[in-house]
């Protein structure tokens, strides 16, 4: 399958396009993206790092602090798709830095927020300018990057999510927890700042879509391929956040002894391998990187229930889980966007939708289960959600899961 037609990067040659010398990859302009990346993660999860903080300060329980998270996700999902439908327009870095100038606003409001309601408020608004920045992001990045390498640009601008989940939160905890709460959101308010200010100085500018390419919206959804991404993306994401999320209770009963520092500690670091592997192999092999991470990932959920008890088998489990998913982002917003084409944005603005819906089924399936069962079910879930995931990718292997990117 042939990579679609996309428009050419501002400030690379049509002669080079062309045949002439391969442009550089905008290795600085990718790193800035990803940095947009970390900083979207860290803000979202930020408050489950400091419930007891944020309960104290704004005079509430925890579980009202827990709708912090909520409220991110729920203005990421409302506001997402339409978002991105209605400024297909729109210079890509204009509509970035319009949207980062939002995220700022609202993410500061958190931090000085008087109230849990103010911060409820605030935390929706800052939801939805996410959910725009997640839909432009990878398309972004693979429009200002040579042609063939846009395996290697999308791993690079996917980097930031798992180093957010990994160093973000918990360096937030420490900073809320050695000083105040309210300076985590203002730290990330101030990172920021600076990626909006590198946006506009340094990063390329890239044009729209040509208005003759732009499909309506429930056109795109029905583009081959499209639809079966976002499934894979739904029951790949239940299988790893139902663990994910309840990892607690699961170490808990399996007995290694580990702790849920270290365990999460371990995953997140292994993560960022997976974007590693991802980023050498996905340009010539995004198939087989396809097939294969879910199959280890599956692997690792054998491992879970089988070897709960040993700490070893269960930190070995823990790099096989950082590194086979640490890079499904990145596979999975490479394949929707060689389906979308034209359309990519809007199709991937599809993705943060997918991810947090399937966020809060994972949290109600993980809840549900634990009330009748302990806490080696939550591999049970990984394996067979896992499963249906990898079958999907064998389902849609000829029109979602391309063999050349």
């Amino acid at each position: 399958m042939t990579t679609p037609t996309a428009s050419v990067p501002i400030g690379v040659p049509a002669s080079q396009d062309a045949g002439g010398p391969s442009p550089r990859l905008p290795l600085f302009s990718l790193i800035v993206l990803a940095t947009t990346g970390f900083i979207l993660v860290a803000m979202e999860t930020m408050p489950a790092g400091l419930l007891p903080q944020i309960a104290s300060g704004l005079d509430t329980g925890e579980g009202t602090v827990g709708l912090l998270i909520s409220a991110y996700a729920l203005g990421t999902v409302i506001a997402t798709v339409p978002a991105i439908t209605l400024t297909r327009g729109v210079r890509r870095r204009r509509l970035l830095a319009v949207a980062l100038v939002g995220l700022i606003v609202a993410n500061a409001v958190t931090a000085v927020a008087p109230t849990v309601i103010v911060a409820l408020v605030a935390r929706f608004v800052a939801g939805a300018f996410s959910g725009t920045i997640w839909g432009m992001l990878a398309a972004y990045g693979r429009r200002i990057s040579p042609t063939n390498q846009a395996g290697r640009s999308l791993a690079i601008v996917s980097a930031g999510a798992p180093v957010g989940f990994a160093f973000g939160t918990p360096l937030g905890s420490w900073i809320g927890t050695t000083f105040d709460w309210r300076w985590s959101f203002g730290g990330l308010s101030i990172l920021g700042a600076v990626v909006l200010v590198l946006v506009l100085t340094v990063v390329s500018d890239a044009e729209p879509a040509p208005a003759t390419s732009r499909l309506p919206l429930t056109r795109v959804i029905r583009i081959p391929g499209v639809a079966m991404i976002l499934a894979v993306i739904a029951t790949w994401m239940i299988a790893h956040n139902t663990l994910y999320t309840y990892i607690a209770p699961y170490l808990r009963t399996g007995g290694s002894g580990l702790g849920v520092d270290l365990t999460l500690l371990v995953y997140g670091v292994s993560s960022i391998g997976g974007i590693i592997i991802t980023g050498a192999l996905l340009d010539r092999h995004p198939r087989p990187l396809l097939h294969g991470s879910l199959a280890v990932f599956v692997g690792v959920g054998v491992v879970l229930l089988v070897s709960h008890a040993s700490a070893s088998a269960v930190l070995v489990a823990a790099v096989l889980w950082g590194l086979t998913f640490g890079g499904a982002a990145a596979q999975l917003q490479a394949a929707l966007t060689t389906a979308g084409g034209d359309n990519a944005d809007v199709a991937n603005s599809f993705l943060p939708v997918a991810f947090n819906i399937a966020i809060f089924a994972a949290g109600i399936v993980g809840a549900g289960l634990l009330t009748r069962a302990d806490g080696l079910i939550l591999p049970v879930v990984l394996i067979i959600f896992g499963t249906i995931a990898f079958g999907l990718t064998l389902i849609g292997r000829r029109n979602a899961f391309p063999a050349e990117l």
